[in-house]
């Protein structure tokens, strides 16, 4: 199970994390670059961290920054940072920048596979009697398995020994350098049983270091409980909420955050709206219905996390082709831009966005917080998000009219707009509120 010893009181029950992906965000070229000296664009992330801290995150959550052939999944130096990003003083800048300002940095551990171009994997493909070749399972003719049909991800072996040594030297050489933690990409593909060996060998080390498995689907609770990870992306409560929005169908929804209730008793849930591989929340919903998904990820338990640039509403879907994550990877300003530079929907979003999160910040106790429907139809819906002390209340309007629903224990109005009288809440149309509620009696 995982390691619970740390308590509430570990950074990670009070951690918000705002996701970058590094390549696209500096404008790095990424196929085909033919770039072999060192540029130096990692230090543009540390031009947006005042940013960070402004919408009310604490954490930068960095996409691949290590050697790669072109995406930054297709690792061939887990070692060395990316030429097209930098060297190893762009990283210790940007460490030393997020941490002066509180700012915790989460890298992202591309363990299950390596790039084809990665040289362990060449002096196998060389010599399969090569001590290289203990990294991999390779069949009679020499080829190694590949990750997902995908050629040039080459799959290591994870009941090797020598994989095993890598990643947890990996882990604890950018651990020493500064990192906070590691998203551990495509977890799920990855025996748990190899997580339960390698992760408590880096925590002999790194006791505070927080392990984030990317996981879309499966029995979540038995998979941190035999992988000892200390959380996993929430796929399912993503799905609910934009399906839910976009389908007009928010007993999805519903039912989403019913199935997330229970896996509190195991683990606290990674929540968001969007991320590097999928399409953006503003697209998949409509930028209108963007504060509705904001007000569910802001009210609901979990390590919630904004994908960077959903905060301006910013669109792109995602294709299923070679490039089809291009758009929803791109290249961002060399600065934030200023809100008399923004349109009035970027603007209004990236308002919303600090209210919420503001409100997040200020009711820590959500982070393991069941939460309840007290109304639900296909338009409309009515959340309770409480403890023993404390309480919000989650509404919303998909409609193009008014409606009028039970206002639970509801005080008054934190964020949002409505009305309220004799126990019952009204939103205007495509309206959203969080409202407190009463205090405790007795």
């Amino acid at each position: 199970m995982a390691d619970d010893s740390r308590g509430s009181d570990h950074w990670s029950r009070s951690a918000m994390w705002w996701h970058v992906y590094p390549l696209g965000f500096t404008g790095a070229p990424i196929r085909e670059h033919g770039e072999s000296e060192v540029v130096h664009r990692l230090p543009r992330i540390e031009a947006w961290l005042d940013h960070v801290l402004e919408l009310g995150l604490n954490g930068i959550a960095l996409g691949p920054i290590f050697a790669s052939s072109t995406h930054g999944y297709d690792t061939i130096d887990h070692f060395a940072l990316d030429l097209r990003l930098g060297d190893d003083a762009d990283f210790d800048g940007l460490i030393a920048a997020a941490h002066e300002r509180g700012i915790r940095v989460l890298l992202d551990g591309v363990f299950n596979h390596v790039g084809r171009e990665h040289p362990a994997f060449v002096a196998a493909q060389a010599d399969p009697s090569a001590s290289e070749a203990a990294l991999f399972r390779l069949g009679e003719g020499g080829e190694a398995e590949v990750f997902e049909g995908h050629g040039a991800l080459v799959e290591l072996d994870h009941d090797s020994q020598a994989t095993e040594d890598l990643v947890v030297e990996a882990m604890r050489h950018w651990l020493e350098r500064g990192a906070d933690g590691w998203r551990l990409d495509a977890a799920y593909a990855v025996p748990p049983e190899f997580w339960a060996r390698v992760l408590p060998r880096v925590r002999e080390h790194h006791p505070d270091a927080w392990f984030l498995g990317e996981v879309i689907h499966g029995d979540y609770p038995a998979i941190v409980d035999a992988s000892t990870i200390d959380s996993l992306t929430q796929y399912e409560l993503w799905q609910g909420i934009w399906h839910g929005i976009a389908d007009r169908n928010l007993f999805e929804l519903e039912h989403a955050i019913g199935r997330a209730n229970a896996l509190l008793e195991t683990f606290v849930p990674y929540t968001f709206l969007g991320n590097h591989d999928v399409t953006r929340i503003a697209s998949a919903v409509g930028p209108e219905l963007v504060p509705h998904a904001l007000a569910v990820l802001a009210t609901v338990a979990g390590t919630p996390a904004i994908y960077a640039g959903d905060e301006y509403g910013w669109q792109a879907v995602k294709e299923e082709r070679e490039g089809g994550d291009d758009a929803v990877r791109p290249e961002f300003p060399a600065e934030p831009p200023s809100p008399d530079d923004l349109d009035a929907s970027a603007r209004h979003l990236l308002d919303v966005h600090r209210e919420l999160l503001a409100l997040r910040r200020r009711n820590p106790w959500l982070t393991t917080a069941r939460t309840d429907a007290v109304h639900v139809a296909n338009t409309a819906i009515v959340l309770r998000t409480a403890t023993g002390d404390a309480g919000l209340i989650t509404a919303l309007n998909l409609a193009d009219e008014p409606v009028t629903m039970p206002a639970a224990d509801a005080s008054q109005v934190s964020a949002g707009e409505c009305e309220m009288a004799d126990g019952r809440l009204t939103l205007p149309a495509r309206g959203w509120a969080v409202l407190e509620t009463l205090p405790p009696t007795g």
